[in-house]
């Protein structure tokens, strides 16, 4: 419980439980005729509370195991994901997890290099933050920060420029699109770099330990990700992220449509 806080799914599980106490009285602690008359306001008031139970158990057990909703905050993994996507995650992907506490009760995978990841934030676990995937457990890292070059196991991560970007735009501009493989034989996916952005970052060469993942932002110049912050525990882990369902950004509503259905 060392990574406990006060959030949605704490509130929502506080809420199930008290439904179903009140449900629970309700259904099986019937008083005496008489005593049911006296009290019939305060047996009311009880069994609407439990009649919220069957609700909130579904939206806690879909919540919990099988999928999530999440909003995209910021411009951080442009271009494959902008300011107001939002998307659902996979809860089940990597592991079905108690709710509140997240230990792992049946493991179902790992993640890989490539995959764009939602995790509870390593400064602040009551923030969810998404990015992607770069080094899992045994590899070494190392970003040179002069000329932007991402090196996984003493390999290049070769990037093809693909010129200047020309998709919707969020409150920043970056001006090269590149396209990446993080694995050999996976889906390639677009990164941004900016010319004019130079900066230092903390982590830049390290060996993955294990139950560790390792994560940068595909707008790259513009994330605070495990170049910043270091590594993500798999502890931390929320889901995998897998399609937009929807867009909304009124300044952008036509090119938001099409973003509908979008796997990631």
């Amino acid at each position: 419980m060392n990574d406990f806080h006060w959030d949605y799914e704490v509130f929502l599980f506080i809420g199930t439980f008290l439904t179903l106490a009140a449900w629970l009285f309700t259904k099986f602690n019937q008083p005496p005729l008489r005593e049911r008359r006296n009290n019939k306001r305060h047996l009311r008031y009880l069994a609407t509370v439990g009649g919220f139970f069957p609700l909130l158990f579904l939206v806690l057990s879909v919540r919990s195991f099988a999928v999530e909703p999440f909003r995209i905050p910021s411009s951080s993994m442009m271009p494959t994901l902008l300011t107001g996507d939002f998307i659902y995650v996979n809860k089940a992907a990597y592991g079905i997890k108690m709710p509140v506490f997240h230990n792992t009760l049946i493991a179902t995978g790992t993640p890989e290099r490539g995959d764009v990841l939602v995790f509870r934030s390593v400064e602040d676990p009551a923030t969810d933050v998404i990015k992607r995937v770069i080094g899992v457990p045994g590899d070494h890292l190392r970003y040179d920060q002069s000329s932007k070059q991402l090196f996984i196991n003493g390999r290049l991560l070769e990037t093809q420029s693909q010129g200047a970007y020309l998709g919707i735009h969020d409150d920043i501009n970056p001006n090269g699109l590149y396209r990446e493989t993080v694995t050999t034989g996976q889906t390639e996916h677009s990164i941004l770099h900016s010319n004019r952005i130079h900066r230092t970052f903390q982590f830049t060469d390290l060996t993955v330990p294990e139950g560790h993942y390792f994560a940068m932002g595909d707008n790259r110049d513009f994330s605070a990700d495990s170049r910043v912050w270091g590594l993500i525990p798999a502890r931390n882990i929320v889901g995998k992220a897998e399609r937009i369902w929807m867009h909304w950004r009124p300044s952008a509503f036509i090119e938001g449509l099409k973003r509908i259905g979008t796997a990631l």
